[in-house]
């Protein structure tokens, strides 16, 4: 019997670099706030747990890929506990070679561990890959997430209060177009009584 290349370990403090190498595409960015910061203070959080684990997958001693583990509700209304395989993600150079299934592995694991019956994760909707490679492995679509900025939806709530019908501030053109739309429809209605 042949021993993987792929061994899992917790993850620690000096793995923060390379964390914010993997996962930099979906830490918070801004100008005022370093994403190293908050991958450290993420570490840090998650070592003072038990419901929360990051998983660090290494391929022949190499960082290959993690994932952050925790016990949540399925939802603020559905109070079941699931475990959620937040951003299970594999360096590209080490894709293919079992290391998104061992990291898969551990959290099947913490989920026994503690007693969840679900699991639960989300990836991105372009990611084809990821997609199919959960579906492959029994996961399938729950819920959708949306996201947009509170900006974008407040200019889009307002673009549609002008624009409904039923909402005071209607446009002058639209009151004018329904009043003559009326008008003609009383002059045939009072044409076919004649």
């Amino acid at each position: 019997m042949t021993r993987s290349p792929v061994t899992l370990r917790d993850a620690n403090r000096d793995d923060v670099a390379r964390l914010g190498d993997l996962w930099g595409q979906i830490v918070r960015r801004s100008d005022e706030q370093d994403p190293l910061a908050d991958l450290s203070e993420i570490v840090d959080r998650v070592l003072q747990r038990d419901d929360q684990r990051i998983v660090v997958a290494e391929y022949d001693g190499q960082f290959a890929g993690a994932v952050l583990l925790r016990i949540a509700p399925l939802t603020p209304l559905h109070l079941e506990p699931v475990v959620q395989i937040i951003s299970p993600e594999v360096l590209p150079e080490f894709r293919r070679r079992g290391v998104g299934r061992a990291l898969m592995e551990s959290a099947a694991s913490f989920a026994e561990e503690h007693a969840i019956a679900h699991v639960g994760t989300a990836s991105l909707s372009r990611s084809r890959e990821a997609n199919r490679f959960m579906a492959r492995l029994g996961l399938s679509p729950h819920a959708t997430l949306r996201v947009t900025s509170t900006q974008l939806l407040r200019s889009k709530l307002t673009g549609q209060r002008a624009a409904d019908p039923r909402q005071p501030g209607r446009q002058m053109g639209q009151i004018l177009a329904a009043r003559r739309s009326l008008r003609r429809a009383q002059a045939l209605a009072a044409a076919s009584l004649d």
